[in-house]
């Protein structure tokens, strides 16, 4: 394959699942349309934060799940989503949800959490511990979520791994220089990884109300040379890019990166 032809779907979900999931049908039949191959949809897509998550969290075959997984398969479009899923503690896992159209069903539960900025996202949720890649229209996707984008290892990880795109679904906490911030840490983890990078938020609220990380918007898709090829707005927004694969040779040709890195120990002198 040449290319993966990606919609970046920035929408604003809403407190109520069953809403949010027909943004979801609505977003996945407009990027079919665009000839779309994978739909990918921002972290905490079945609800937002800032209200109880444990009521809300299902598991990975449950409606929510499944309702995702019917438009995937009326459609022919791969879907990436946030849900929430029960954690054996009580707490939730900040779950990525990936659906194939003849229904094979991945999971990604995010491994960074954002205990950052005065908000303690472990105190409700349960932080994954493996990294993962999917197969998308034979295309090998890794999986990462928002705060993830501040841990280089992981996007190298998962190139060494085989990956060709990674997707960071976000819900990214608004701020003075946030926006910034999500776009050049997007950037610079496609420069680490020598990857593509798509990393898709939330919308800026309409409404701003409380403390919690509801998105900026600005979703982007990055090349391996860290240009972005395209990047949304604030508000929901349906943007739909190819991502060129052969880019990823010539980059890695160029600019070898990962076969340039070297074990190293750390020395006190002095």
């Amino acid at each position: 394959m040449t290319s993966l032809t990606v919609a970046l779907a920035q929408i604003e979900a809403t407190a109520d699942p069953a809403a949010n999931a027909a943004l979801v049908e609505d977003a996945v039949r407009r990027a079919a349309v665009e000839n779309a191959q994978l739909a990918v949809f921002p972290e905490a897509t079945m609800c937002r934060f800032g209200v109880p998550l444990g009521p809300v969290a299902e598991p990975l075959d449950g409606p929510w799940a499944t309702r995702i997984a019917a438009a995937a398969a009326a459609t022919g479009v791969h879907l990436v989503a946030g849900m929430f899923t029960p954690a054996a503690d009580g707490r939730v896992r900040n779950t990525l949800l990936s659906i194939a159209p003849d229904g094979a069903r991945a999971h990604y539960d995010k491994i960074h959490l954002f205990d950052a900025f005065g908000f303690a996202e472990s105190r409700t949720v349960k932080p994954g511990d493996r990294a993962v890649l999917v197969d998308v229209a034979g295309v090998t996707v890794g999986l990462s979520t928002c705060y993830d984008l501040r841990f280089p290892a992981l996007y190298q990880g998962l190139a060494d791994a085989g990956a060709q795109a990674i997707l960071a679904p976000a819900s990214w906490g608004d701020g003075p220089g946030k926006l910034d911030a999500f776009t050049t840490l997007s950037r610079a983890r496609a420069l680490d990884s020598t990857t593509f990078v798509v990393a898709v938020d939330q919308a800026r609220p309409a409404v701003a109300e409380g403390r919690a990380p509801r998105g900026v918007g600005g979703s982007l898709a990055v090349g391996p040379d860290g240009a972005v090829l395209a990047q949304a707005g604030a508000g929901p927004e349906l943007l739909v890019v190819d991502l060129p694969l052969e880019r990823l040779d010539e980059v890695r040709a160029t600019l070898p990166v990962l076969a340039n890195r070297r074990d190293f120990t750390v020395a006190t002198e002095g």
